[in-house]
């Protein structure tokens, strides 16, 4: 079982930093900004062939009494209590802060081996910036800089070995081990506008609070990865920031968050959009599942705050939504409580299925079937004297479906048509929840490069023309 590795320190040392470099990605959002990672983030590592986890956390205030800094400092806590190994990480440049004091006084309590990183050590005599924070009581500090590499491989060479974790080449199996893990993972993204209850809705589904919940718009600022198991199935839940309207979006980290939470979209096997039922569909609930729809992802909708809503208020929420997002006919509509946790289990149902159908394999037979049933009960509408023809069908793509058609004049077939051949396909095939794409190839006409060019005469005609005028002489 891979090693756990929690990064912990006062905001604004660059723990996100050391977490983007051990695990060779950009899955953490770095700024010059205080207080910008809010949730746990879990990540993949290795130094060799020795694989770990790390973890990155938000900035650690243990005085904190209330508000999104106590909810932050609980959540530290908790990866605290994960941890297998805890790097406490400070800030060489600013020095020794009482904060760090009182962060070290709780990793003594709490048991876990620890070692200090002190970062921003670039360009600093390392003896001399290392010397004040031996005052922690946590071992000889580690002159590390996460923005340029120095020192992190020692670290986490360090931190593996007061584990006992084998060396490299004592283990061989276990690189291959690490690398099966996100085997037959279902990576599925969970978005929506600010405060609809993305987090809320995760927490539920795991049991505990694993991201902060908080009745505050925009507390969810970057995409954190969650995994879980339900029913002998593997998932990976990506909690999104909220997405606003561009005019709304003015702190950089939101704009950082929009990026991240487009590009969570765009990675994913499924999404689930979550709507608020207690909010009018919004244009932007709209752009959204436009995105989402473009991107080609499946899709299912789970219309939160369900609970306590009138019939009367109910009807007309279901009466909207059909209306505003009538492009949304291929997925499901669940409505759900992610704060009762009510719903929910359908929710996933519906995922398998979205899933299911955006990777099915359509044989070329039954596609082509499909095509000729579709065009005899409605054949495409004539384009001035001629009418496209439709001769067969293949499956061109999965995830979402392509179904590429070929025929002859095909680029004259109208939208209308082609919604209809979708609706048909998606009905034979039961592809719910996934978005269908289909494509035109007109078949070439091999002659057409043969014809002669115009005004030119033909041979033939040039014969016939000199034989009448020879016959009218002979007259």
């Amino acid at each position: 079982m891979k090693p756990t590795i929690v990064l912990v320190g006062r905001p604004n040392v660059g723990k996100s930093t050391l977490f983007n470099r051990l695990t060779k990605t950009r899955d953490a959002l770095v700024a010059d900004i205080p207080g910008l990672t809010r949730d746990r983030h879990y990540g993949h590592g290795r130094v060799g062939e020795r694989p770990f986890l790390v973890v990155d956390t938000g900035g650690f205030e243990p005085q904190a009494k209330d508000g999104i800094m106590h909810e932050m400092a609980r959540q530290t806590e908790q990866a605290i209590a994960e941890a297998d190994v805890v790097v406490f990480v400070v800030d060489g440049r600013a020095g020794l802060a009482a904060q760090d004091k009182e962060i070290a006084v709780k990793l003594r309590r709490a048991g876990r081996p620890a070692l200090v990183a002190v970062n921003k050590a670039e360009g600093l005599n390392r003896g001399v910036v290392s010397a004040e924070f031996h005052e922690l009581g946590l071992g000889d500090p580690h002159p590390i800089s996460a923005t340029h590499g120095e020192g992190v491989r020692a670290l986490v060479e360090d931190a593996l070995d007061a584990l006992g974790q084998a060396p490299a080449g004592e283990d061989e199996s276990a690189a291959a081990v690490a690398d099966a893990e996100d085997d037959g993972v279902l990576k599925v993204a969970i978005v929506g506008r600010p405060n609809v209850g993305k987090s809320t809705m995760i927490n539920a589904l795991l049991g505990e609070e694993r991201v902060i919940a908080f009745d505050q718009p925009g507390t969810t600022r970057d995409a954190i990865d969650v995994d879980f198991e339900r029913g002998g199935r593997k998932y990976r839940l990506t909690d999104t920031a909220g997405l606003r309207r561009r005019g709304k979006v003015f702190e950089t980290i939101e704009k950082f968050s929009v990026i991240k939470t487009l590009q969570s979209i765009e990675e994913a096997n499924a999404v689930v959009l979550v709507l608020d039922a207690r909010a009018e569909v919004s244009d932007q609930d709209a752009h959204i599942a436009g995105f989402i729809v473009e991107s080609g992802r499946a899709l299912t909708v789970a219309v939160n705050k369900w609970d306590g809503l009138d019939p009367y208020v109910r009807e007309r929420v279901k009466a909207d939504l059909e209306r505003k997002l009538k492009f949304l006919d291929f997925a499901k509509f669940h409505y759900v409580s992610a704060l009762q946790g009510t719903g929910l289990e359908q929710v996933f149902r519906s995922v398998d299925a979205a899933y299911k159908a955006a990777t099915a394999t359509l044989p070329t037979p039954q596609l082509t079937r499909a095509l000729i049933d579709a065009v005899s009960r409605q054949q495409p509408p004539r384009a001035g004297i001629f009418r496209p023809k439709m001769r067969y069908a293949h499956q061109g793509g999965r995830n979402p479906p392509l179904i590429v058609i070929h025929g002859n004049a095909l680029e004259k077939v109208p939208e209308s048509y082609r919604r209809y051949l979708e609706g048909y396909f998606r009905e034979t095939f039961r592809l719910q929840g996934t978005p269908l794409r289909i494509q035109f190839n007109v078949s070439h006409n091999p002659f057409a490069e043969r014809k002669k060019p115009a005004g030119k005469p033909s041979d033939a005609f040039e014969r016939r023309k000199q034989a009448m005028a020879r016959a009218k002489k002979i007259n």
